[in-house]
Formats: structure tokens, sequence, C-alpha cells
């Protein structure tokens, strides 16, 4: 009889077709955050052919359950993301996207189409585990306020409540082949920051007649890059950057007001909220004290993401008894934001990463680009590593 392990190996690679043929279809048919309603039905669809039920939950989300023996005894999660992004694809391929300015541009037609095959292998082997894999299908996590929080809200970490959470995601500069983890602080909260500078407009040769909004958002921008640099504590990784300033002047007019949008990305919640009431305190007071008005606003988005330290030490030694010590690689600090976060802050969690880089085939774009694609070899390793992960932790 072979091991487990095994059975699990010879499982993926045998549904490695249909695993694809999942991705190629989600891939050929995006849907923005929060108008899933295509793909929820397209999984729920593939799940009942495998003989799994499953129940919609946040409007376009869908949550399911594998039981095996015993299976109130310990429950693990997996999770999968399904929203596009408003991108126009590039790729010339067959299965490129045929929804105009919508693509799967950061992966999450993997994260969905992995956890279908991951669903088929755990289907087949579940007189072989005990306890229960909760599957989730997650929708918008690129939109605030973030899918998994609305998924949390209505409960889908309860009834039963997994002991632990497992994500995946493709990562853009890990080899086809290698898995990535990192324990404790991960990826960052995400904050959209956004000031309104109301001064008085006129003139530009007569400036002593207005109050000159432009200069005011000016000192504010710099100013607020001292919070960074001298409030928060150096341990701590942090970012605030603007991207967006517009002042509807011209070059001798100057404006009744200026928009300022930027980004704040911090690793830990007490300073993210500290470093928040002082940017707004500051913008405040430059502006009063120039004889104008700062509007702070701030978006609040998903918080810093941690992955449970000893249950990622875990799922990395079943990742190298699975895959070979040589192919699972130590992940860096990340500042980008992933709502898969919000899990963190309610039960053990590891999210990692799902190499797909291939430089030979020129498979190298970044998430969200208009060239994103993945060497599909990664679709052969995703769904049988995520299987082990589950049935390794449901032993402990």
């Amino acid at each position: 009889m072979p091991s487990l392990i095994e059975k699990i190996k010879s499982l993926a690679a045998a549904h490695t077709t249909e695993t694809v043929a999942y991705r190629h279809h989600i891939h050929q048919h995006p849907e923005l955050s929060f108008q899933e309603f295509e793909t929820q039905a397209y999984v729920q669809k593939q799940l009942a052919l495998m003989g799994i039920a499953s129940t919609p939950l946040a409007n376009t989300g869908l949550v399911a359950l594998i039981e095996g023996k015993n299976p109130t005894s310990r429950v693990v999660a997996l999770r999968a993301d399904m929203d596009a992004l408003p991108i126009l694809e590039t790729n010339d391929v067959p299965y490129k996207s045929q929804t105009p300015g919508v693509m799967h541009a950061c992966g999450h037609d993997v994260h969905t189409s992995s956890l279908l095959g991951t669903a088929r292998i755990l289907q087949s082997i579940k007189e072989e585990f005990e306890g229960a894999v909760k599957l989730i299908f997650q929708p918008a996590e690129e939109k605030a306020p973030g899918g998994a929080s609305i998924m949390i809200q209505e409960g889908v970490l309860e009834n039963p409540k997994p002991a632990s959470i497992f994500g995946q995601h493709v990562a853009t500069n890990v080899p086809v082949g290698k898995i990535g983890f990192r324990e404790g602080m991960y990826m960052a909260s995400t904050d959209e920051i956004y000031i309104k500078v109301i001064g008085k407009g006129g003139h530009g040769a007569m400036p002593d007649a207005c109050i000159d909004p432009i200069v005011i958002a000016s000192h504010i921008i710099v100013a607020m890059q001292q919070i960074i640099s001298r409030n928060k504590n150096p341990k701590l990784p942090s970012v605030l950057t603007f991207g967006k300033i517009e002042g509807l002047g011209a070059t001798n007019v100057i404006p009744d007001e200026v928009n300022i949008a930027g980004t704040f990305r911090a690793m830990d919640e007490t300073w993210r909220a500290e470093g928040l009431l002082k940017m707004k305190k500051l913008a405040e007071g430059i502006a009063d004290a120039m004889g104008g008005e700062a509007i702070f606003e701030v978006l609040k988005g998903y918080p810093f993401l941690q992955n449970n330290p000893e249950l990622t030490r875990k799922a990395k030694a079943a990742a190298i008894e699975y895959m070979g010590e040589e192919n699972v690689v130590d992940l860096d600090l990340w500042m980008a934001g992933e709502d898969f976060a919000f899990y963190t802050h309610h039960v053990d969690a590891c999210f990692y990463r799902l190499g797909i880089r291939n430089e030979a085939r020129g498979i190298i774009s970044g998430v969200h680009t208009p060239t994103f694609d993945i060497d599909e070899k990664a679709l052969a390793i995703g769904p049988g590593l995520m299987a082990w992960l589950a049935v390794s932790e449901l032993k402990m």
C-alpha cells in the first residue's frame, strides 16, 4: 500500500489536467470584487460534481466541508480568493480574458483552481484522515473592506470552528517548483489616506490676497514623512506614500483647494492607530497655522498579516517532506496588503507562497500587470501540497 503522501502526490499528478482546465475557465471569465456570481456558480458546480455540498456566503463566496473519519475531532480551513482586477490583459494565450478591461492579474484564478484540485484530492482520501477540512472560496480580496472581513462577520470561522487556516498565494519572484514560508509578521496593514486642503484661490501674481493650498499641501506632505522617521519605532517596518496630488490651478492661478491621496502601511496595530492620529493632527495643525483648513479622512483597509510561528514551522516541515528541503525557501517581509490578514487575527494561520516564475519561458511579470501569467507546472504542485498540509495538521 502506498503511503498517504505518495497517494496525494499521485492524485495531484493525475488531476493536473483538470486543475489547469479550472484555471483556464476562470481566467477567461474574470469578475471584479463583489461581482463573482459566475465564478461562484462555476465553483459550486465543480464541487457538486465531486460530491461536495457548498453554501453561499458573503453574497458571492462559498464555504464547504469535507468530512473525514471522526469529523468533529479537529477542523482545518483552506482559503482561496476569486476576484479579478480592472486591467486589460495583453497576453496572447488561448485562455486570455474574454472580458475587456478585467483580468486575473493577481493569481486568484490559480488560487481558486488549486483549491478545487485540493478538494478533489481530499474527497478521494477522506476515509484516510480524521477530522474535517473547511473550504473557503472568498470574494473581493482586492477591494476594501475585503471579502475576508465579511466572510468572518457571516460566520465562516464558526460551526465548525477551525483550529487553523492556510492560504496560498502565487509568488512571481519564486521559481516554479519552490514554496516560500515566513513566520510571524509577513505583510502590512493597508490604509488609504485622503486629505483635502482648503485655501483661498486667486491670481498667481497676487499671492498675498490668497491662501495658497498648494504650499500648505507641500508642507503637509514633507512634514508627514517625519512622523515615520521620528515617531515610529525603528524596529517596526512602516511606509507612507502619497501617490496623487491634485490642485486644479494653472501657471497663474492659485486654486481654492488641493486633494492629496496616499497609503499608510504598518506591521503593528498599535502603531497603525497612533500613526494615523498623529498624521491627522499634523495636517490639521499645519493647515490652520497657514490660514487654511485640512480635512483628513482614512479609508481603513486590512490589518497586518501575522503567520502563527508554530503552525508555520509545522507547515514548512510538512512542505519539506512533500517537496524536498531544496524546494522550500524563506520569504522576506512584504509591505503589500492582503485581506487573508483578517483570518490571522482570529485563528492560527499560515499564508505561504507558491512559486510560478520561469525566466527561461519569459514568465517574469509581476502581479497587477497586463502581462501577468504563470508556469502552470505550479498547478501540479499547489493542490497536492495544500492537501498534504491539511492532512498533516489534522494529525497534530
